[in-house]
């Protein structure tokens, strides 16, 4: 139809003329209420914003002389922040002297993540970072 001929339409019916797809070939246009229009879109944008799930990082902090019990205990933590959806990022931190020995508790991080083999994997490798060794975990998809 042509463009003249469609903006006439419009007006009689005290409507828009409004251009819906620009990149097709020919460009495809509406008669609509232009304000209706807009807050449709915006509440469309809204309820889209409303049902995106923000994923969060929970720390679970870690001690290298950590005793079977207590590593249980963080273990069930960090399978319901993962439950949830969350992202969990495992620190094993050090004090003093501790630092020395950074080789022969590096197992710690190592029993936490096969604990939680079954609903979770490893997203980022352990690594260090300050005084901390750090890694972190992800829900499986």
């Amino acid at each position: 139809m042509n463009s003249r001929d469609a903006l006439r339409m419009a007006r009689e019916e005290e409507l828009d003329l409004v251009l819906v797809a620009p990149g097709a070939k020919p460009p495809v246009c509406k008669i609509i209420d232009y304000g209706k229009y807009r807050y449709e879109m915006a509440r469309k944008e809204k309820d889209a914003r409303k049902k995106q799930r923000t994923i969060d990082v929970k720390e679970v902090r870690l001690s290298p002389n950590i005793e079977e019990n207590d590593l249980n205990t963080k273990v069930g933590a960090a399978r319901k922040f993962l439950e949830k959806g969350d992202k969990v990022k495992v620190s094993l931190r050090y004090r003093g002297r501790e630092m020395s020995h950074m080789n022969q508790t590096k197992h710690v991080l190592d029993d936490f993540a096969a604990k939680l083999e079954d609903i979770a994997v490893i997203d980022k490798p352990s690594k260090m970072e300050g005084r901390s060794l750090v890694m972190f975990l992800r829900k499986k998809s």
